[in-house]
């Protein structure tokens, strides 16, 4: 961990991250048995989710490609490779048929997120196998003024340049700013009383 700070990066254990979720009170459509592991630079995460009514085992490598962060945008793109959907059980519904049948195209899920009926507040591109996310799209957090606060005061000092895997650490890698200074003192005073 030290050595990534040195880097100007921090080092947060997948067992934090593992951790944390296991311990996150489920709301009644979140994913289930949750699984993630390091395959560096990408994570490659595992879980169970219900899709138009078919249960569903889902694995995936992800790839974060670029960040995005300021007071008004909290955007990520990333990439998804070796991406898999296995239907579980004997469900015989449209997803079930078409995933048997290896008629949808997995190696480009951006493409298929496109036709979605309901697509996610938060989601503003897709395409082959990248996937651009926005989550101050979603109402919850774009209201979060300790969100917005905290951002406004960092994010002009610290940007968030990159997010990978080394070993079974998460890797979050920073660029300071120092012209962004004034920006973050301006900040800082609209908080004061």
């Amino acid at each position: 961990m030290a050595k990534h700070a040195i880097g100007m990066k921090i080092a947060i254990p997948l067992d934090a991250v593992r951790w944390f979720i296991a311990n996150t009170p489920p709301s009644q459509k979140a994913p289930q048995d949750i699984t993630i592991t390091s395959r560096p630079p990408a994570v490659a995460i595992g879980m169970t989710v219900e899709l138009m009514g078919t249960p569903l085992r889902a694995n995936t490598k992800i790839t974060v490609e670029a960040i995005e962060v300021s007071s008004e945008r909290l955007q990520v793109s990333i990439a998804l490779n070796d991406t898999e959907l296995k239907v579980l059980g004997e469900s015989s519904s449209a997803i079930a048929g078409l995933l048997r049948s290896g008629m949808l195209d997995l190696s480009k899920p951006g493409n298929l997120l496109k036709f979605m009926p309901k697509r996610p507040d938060v989601l503003v591109d897709a395409h082959d196998n990248v996937i651009v996310l926005d989550l101050f799209k979603n109402p919850r957090i774009r209201a979060n003024e300790t969100v917005r606060r905290t951002l406004a005061i960092l994010s002009p000092v610290l940007q968030v340049s990159g997010l990978s895997t080394d070993g079974d650490y998460l890797i979050v890698s920073l660029h300071p700013n120092a012209g962004g200074v004034q920006r973050a003192f301006a900040a800082v005073k609209q908080l004061a009383p």
